[in-house]
């Protein structure tokens, strides 16, 4: 009998360009000997959170320790920062324990990856931006914790946020003393123990729900591949020339991002091929549309118009249904302008060969992509509102509603 689910996750796996799709029915059966560790348990990550982190943000939450957490942590930016004054004492002993890189962490692949992420920036605001930042909502559960979180309240400064983390991650120095990365890392796993806690007194945040504790290994392991993952297939797919010791330092990065978040790394992909086997497995078939997504997509592309992209509505509605396909578009209730999508399948090849310097012969577009891609990084960059980093406070309850 023919599973129309099935076919679902299948064409949209062709579509966002991934080489093989799993069944979405199938039990966890990705092997941890593709991982960094090498092995593991083979506990499905569905089940794993961070027990590290979340009993101790329960009992910050419960003795109403947060908000002066948060007033000490404000001036904590930098990863040469010491640790604040003033922290608890159980929480200075968790971050003297996970605020550094792991052992395995390769500084040279990480300098590398600083540099790619420099000379590939074009393509990798575009991406992350129009690509991963919009398919983050038909993710299901992501898009629901960010609406029914207290960031949901004031979505415009939450779609910001949204669209920082691969940027942090991309900048020259994020890992070094003089970056953020390895701070606003700790900041953001200490945000999901509080979410866990707090989004199951959520009645409407339960009322949508298909697990009773949020933010699982599995759905961080989802975000990296609707960021990483599905950027290099893409990148891949666009024949933008990299070379394999490039592709290893972007995945290097990645590798050590989701470890700072707290994922185990019997979990973390050690390959690009393994990267590709398990986001079939965790991303593909769970996207969908909701409630909750259709509106943060909105505001999220209304960030993005807000600002002179030198383009129309419709040309950006074209090119995210170009990065994501027009299933993606449909869900969204993108409306179409076949002018722009017939420049842009034609265009942006042209003008990515003439930027690689693969062709000589200047897209009669170019001006506009280039412009276009200019202004979606001078947003990105500067997070939306600031210009030096993104703010990151541990929040104290959910969105409230009246």
């Amino acid at each position: 009998m023919n599973n129309p689910n099935r076919r679902h996750v299948l064409s949209l796996g062709v579509a966002l360009g991934l080489v093989s799709v799993a069944d979405p029915a199938k039990a966890w059966a990705w092997a941890s000997a593709d991982s960094v560790a090498g092995a593991g348990a083979g506990v499905d990550p569905e089940y794993v959170w961070d027990s590290a982190t979340d009993p101790l943000m329960v009992s910050l939450l419960e003795n109403g320790q947060v908000p002066s957490v948060n007033t000490a942590m404000a001036g904590w930016v930098n990863n040469r920062d010491a640790l604040p004054a003033g922290l608890p004492g159980a929480l200075t002993a968790h971050l003297l324990r996970v605020n550094k890189l792991p052992s395995w962490a390769d500084p040279a692949k990480l300098a590398r990856a600083a540099d790619f992420n420099r000379r590939k920036d074009t393509y990798l605001f575009v991406l992350y931006g129009l690509g991963s930042g919009i398919m983050s909502t038909v993710i299901p559960r992501e898009a629901r914790s960010v609406y029914w979180s207290v960031g949901g309240a004031d979505m415009k400064d939450r779609a910001a946020k949204t669209f920082t983390f691969g940027y942090d991650l991309s900048q020259l120095d994020a890992f070094k003393p003089t970056g953020q990365f390895v701070v606003t890392a700790n900041k953001t796993r200490l945000v999901h123990a509080a979410v866990r806690h707090l989004l199951p007194q959520s009645p409407h945040w339960q009322a949508g729900a298909d697990q009773t504790v949020p933010i699982s290994a599995a759905d961080i392991l989802v975000t990296f591949h609707s960021l990483g993952t599905f950027v290099h297939r893409k990148l891949l797919d666009w024949k933008v020339p990299m070379s394999a010791a490039d592709e290893e330092a972007f995945l290097h990065a990645w590798q050590v991002a989701i470890h700072l978040l707290g994922v185990p790394d019997e979990y973390i992909p050690q390959t690009w091929a393994a990267a590709e086997a398990q986001s079939a497995q965790v991303l593909t078939p769970i996207l969908a549309p909701t409630p909750e997504g259709l509106d943060l997509a909105e505001v999220l592309l209304g960030l993005t118009a807000e600002i002179d992209l030198g383009v129309t509505r419709g040309f950006l509605n074209e090119f995210v249904r170009y990065v994501l396909s027009n299933e993606v578009g449909d869900w969204l209730g993108l409306r179409r302008d076949y002018a722009a999508a017939a420049l842009i399948r034609t265009a942006w090849p042209a003008f990515i060969l003439f930027r690689e310097g693969l062709s000589p012969v200047v897209p009669g577009a170019f001006y506009m992509f280039d412009q276009f891609v200019r202004t979606l990084a001078m947003l990105f960059l500067s997070k939306g509102a600031s210009t030096t980093t993104t703010p990151i406070t541990i929040p104290t309850g959910n969105r409230p509603t009246g």
